[in-house]
């Protein structure tokens, strides 16, 4: 398959089954709405490391929010429910009760729910106050600037973690910017989070190390330093491999991100220095979910 004069590799990216939460962060205006949704989900790019993997869904506008303010949209992805609450807990309690004028809603309704505000509370010295409106409890928890409202609970429901396509290209720039050209397309996608910073990955990996210690190490077969130096997946010309990766509540969801990504990519074609698409996978030994790359674009 050829798009544009860029090769759309028979391969597929491999995904696994994550757990996933929503929660909609609002504050006195969208700086401030945005600060707090930054910071919460920094440090969350990978679960290798991380211990989940977080990004901002996009910006909401005050008529979209519980409390008519301006507000963000986050969705943080663990691969249990444990980790994925204790996540959220934490990552709450640093990053948006410390925020400015900051407030904490649950963005997403399931039979299964972990707390948002429940825990925090707490740090209200006694002084916090309960209010049940419509069924749902809130908390008020007292601070400097006045008070952090905040509904305790929110909903958890399955995910789909790991979605991904490379793209291979002629110089360094001109990969980075098809991969931007892919992100802003692709953020215009419900349900779905580009974890990496910016989106983009640069340092793609395989399963396994030649030291023990390491359970991922660079992905030599993209890397084109190594060409003449190991088994390489690139074509002549190629100088720069940069990855994607998405996590989503569906399947779907990724399929239609990968979508619009890839058409975003090929829209630039073999005029802008781009040769192929291609796509992470360990011949399906890493989980049941696969994006046949060729099938998507079909």
């Amino acid at each position: 398959m050829i798009i544009n004069g860029v090769t759309i590799d028979a391969t597929f990216a491999e995904a696994f089954p994550m757990k996933a939460t929503r929660a909609i962060i609002t504050a006195q205006n969208e700086k401030w709405a945005m600060i707090a949704a930054l910071a919460m989900t920094g440090f969350a790019t990978s679960v290798i490391a991380c211990g989940c993997e977080a990004g901002i869904e996009r910006t909401l506008s005050p008529e979209e929010t519980p409390d008519g303010r301006p507000g963000v949209a986050v969705m943080i992805f663990a691969m249990g429910g444990k980790g994925l609450a204790k996540q959220l807990e934490t990552r709450a309690g640093q990053c948006v009760l410390t925020s400015p004028t900051s407030a904490l809603f649950a963005g997403i309704e399931s039979d299964t729910k972990i707390p948002l505000g429940k825990n925090l509370r707490y740090f209200g010295d006694g002084f916090q106050i309960a209010k049940v409106i419509a069924g749902k409890r809130y908390w008020r928890v007292p601070v400097m600037d006045g008070e952090f409202l905040t509904e305790a609970t929110t909903g958890q429901v399955s995910a789909v973690g790991g979605g991904n396509f490379l793209v291979l290209a002629e110089s360094q720039p001109q990969a980075l910017a098809a991969c931007e050209a892919a992100i802003e397309a692709m953020r215009k996608i419900p349900n779905v989070i580009m974890p990496f910073p910016g989106g983009v990955v640069r340092s793609g990996s395989k399963v396994g190390s030649k030291y023990k210690s390491l359970g991922a190490s660079t992905n030599d077969a993209f890397c084109p330093t190594l060409k003449g130096m190991t088994k390489s997946e690139l074509p002549a010309g190629c100088e720069s491999v940069m990855e994607i990766v998405i996590d989503g509540l569906t399947k779907e969801d990724i399929d239609k991100a990968m979508r619009v990504g890839i058409q975003a990519v090929c829209d630039l074609g073999a005029a802008n220095g781009i040769q192929r698409i291609s796509a992470g996978n360990y011949g399906g030994k890493l989980g049941p979910f696969h994006f046949h790359l060729q099938e998507i674009m079909a």
